[in-house]
C-alpha cells in the first residue's frame, strides 16, 4: 500500500506541476491582468503558438492573426487568423514568408493600437526575417554548431543579422503597444534568448559578435560582415514581457502540490543542466542532509544531457532514474521519478520513469544488468520489463523536465 500511495502522490505531484505551466492556462490568467487597449493584432509562434493563439482568441476580441509552428502542427483554423506551418529546428523558406506577413501586418500600425505577441519554444528557428540569404545562414549555422558555439554565443551573431531578433520586432510594431506573453523553455528565463529575444532589447554588441567569430575562426563572406557591423541595435522600448510557464514555475507548481499532501519540501534547483547520471547522484545525495525527516519531497527542475554511445532506446529522464536504482534497492518508503513536461522523453513514447525499492531486485530476477543497460543507452526497454515508465501522451508544454524524490516513512 505504501508503495502505490507514493507511487500516486509523485504523479499527482509531477501531473499537477506540468498541467499548471499549458499556455492555454497561462494565456487566459495573463490576459485577465492586462489591459489591451485598440485594435489588437495577433502574433504567435513556436512550437505551441496554436494552442496558445486558441486560448488568446477566446479571451480578446482581435483584429486580425497569424500563427507559425512547426509542420504538423496547426490543429484547424482560427477566427480573423491565417496559420502557417514552417521548418524547425532548421529555419526553412516557409518560414522567412510566414514572417514577412507578420512584418507587412505590424509594419503601419497606429499608436493606439495593439500587438499581442505569444512567444513558444522553437520560435528562433520559425520567426525569422534574416538579413541576408537563407544559404549564408544555413552555412552559419552549421559551422556554429559545428565548433562548439554555445546558445549565447550563437544568439550574440544571429541576432545581429536578423530583421526581427533582438528586439528589432518590437520597432517594426512602433508606435503600437507590444504585449508579449512568453512560455519559456529557457533555463533562467532569459528573455533575450527565448525565441532570440524578438521583443527584448539585445545585451551584446557588434563588438561582441565580432569577438566570437575570431575566436571560433568562423568564416563570414565580405557581405555577411558587413551586415552584422552595420547592424543597428532596437530599443524595444514599446514592449511588456511576461513569462507564463518555465521550469522555475514547474517546480512551483509541483511544490506547492507535494506541500499539500503532506510533505516538508525542497526545490533543490530548478537550473540544472549536467549529465543525466550525474544529475540523478546530486538529487540522491540531498536525502542524507534530512534523514530526520519522515515525509519529504525533493524537487529538481532543468533539463540533463546523455552522450549517446549504445544503440538502446531511451530519454535523458528515463536513464537518469535508472542509474539511481541500487541506491533504492530494500529502501522501505521512497521513490523517484523523473518527467520531461512535453510528455516526450527522448524518442520514446514515455514521458519518464521511476524506480523505488523492488526495482533492482525485478530487474534482477529478469537477468537484466542495469549497467549494461545504461551502457547501451537502453532504459526504456528496461523500465517497460518492470512497468516503470510513464506515459502521459503530448502535454501540450514545454518547459524542461521535473524530477523528484519522494520519501514517507511515517
Amino acid at each position: 500500500m505504501l508503495k502505490n500511495r507514493l507511487l500516486d502522490d509523485a504523479k499527482s505531484i509531477c501531473l499537477y506541476a506540468i498541467s499548471s505551466c499549458l499556455p492555454e492556462t497561462g494565456v487566459k490568467e495573463a490576459l485577465k491582468k492586462l489591459d489591451i487597449q485598440g485594435d489588437i493584432y495577433l502574433v504567435s509562434t513556436g512550437k505551441a503558438s496554436f494552442n496558445m493563439a486558441k486560448a488568446a482568441i477566446e479571451e480578446t476580441d482581435i483584429k486580425q492573426g497569424i500563427v507559425i509552428s512547426k509542420y504538423d502542427h496547426i490543429k484547424g483554423e482560427l477566427k480573423k487568423t491565417k496559420c502557417f506551418e514552417a521548418g524547425h529546428p532548421v529555419l526553412d523558406e516557409n518560414g522567412i514568408e510566414a514572417t514577412e506577413e507578420v512584418i507587412r501586418m505590424c509594419s503601419d500600425l497606429k499608436e493606439s493600437d495593439s500587438v499581442l505577441f505569444l512567444l513558444s519554444g522553437g520560435a528562433s528557428a520559425l520567426f525569422e526575417k534574416p538579413l541576408i540569404e537563407l544559404e549564408k545562414l544555413q552555412d552559419l549555422n552549421r559551422q556554429m554548431l559545428n565548433k562548439g558555439l554555445n546558445i549565447n554565443e550563437i544568439n550574440t551573431i544571429r541576432k545581429k543579422l536578423s530583421y526581427v531578433k533582438g528586439g528589432r520586432f518590437a520597432d517594426i510594431c512602433k508606435p503600437a503597444r507590444v504585449y508579449a506573453i512568453i512560455l519559456s523553455d529557457v533555463l533562467g528565463d532569459d528573455l533575450g534568448t527565448i525565441g532570440s529575444g524578438p521583443t527584448v532589447k539585445d545585451d551584446t554588441s557588434v563588438s561582441d559578435a565580432l569577438r566570437i567569430i575570431e575566436k571560433y575562426q568562423l568564416e563570414l563572406d565580405k557581405e555577411t560582415l558587413e551586415k552584422l557591423k552595420n547592424s543597428k541595435d532596437a530599443d524595444a522600448s514599446n514592449a511588456v514581457n511576461i513569462v507564463i510557464g518555465s521550469v522555475r514555475i514547474l517546480c512551483e507548481n509541483a511544490a506547492r502540490k507535494a506541500e499539500e499532501l503532506g510533505y516538508e519540501t525542497i526545490i533543490v534547483t530548478d537550473a540544472i543542466d549536467i549529465e543525466a547520471m550525474g544529475a540523478g547522484d546530486l538529487l540522491y545525495s540531498e536525502l542524507s542532509r534530512y534523514e530526520d525527516v519522515k515525509k519529504l519531497a525533493l524537487i529538481m527542475g532543468g533539463e540533463t544531457i546523455v552522450h549517446v554511445k549504445g544503440k538502446g532506446l531511451g530519454g535523458r529522464n528515463q536513464e537518469m532514474v535508472l542509474s539511481q536504482i541500487e541506491h533504492f534497492k530494500d529502501r522501505e518508503g521512497i521513490l523517484f521519478m523523473s518527467l520531461g513536461s512535453d510528455g516526450t522523453d527522448g524518442p520514446t513514447d514515455a514521458a519518464g520513469g521511476y524506480v523505488d525499492k523492488d526495482s533492482y531486485n525485478r530487474l534482477k530476477a529478469l537477468n537484466i544488468n542495469y549497467r549494461k543497460v545504461l551502457e547501451d543507452n537502453d532504459a526504456y526497454h528496461a523500465l517497460e520489463k518492470i512497468d516503470a515508465l510513464i506515459k502521459t501522451g503530448p502535454t501540450g508544454t514545454n518547459v524542461n523536465d521535473i524530477s523528484i524524490i519522494l520519501k514517507n516513512i511515517e
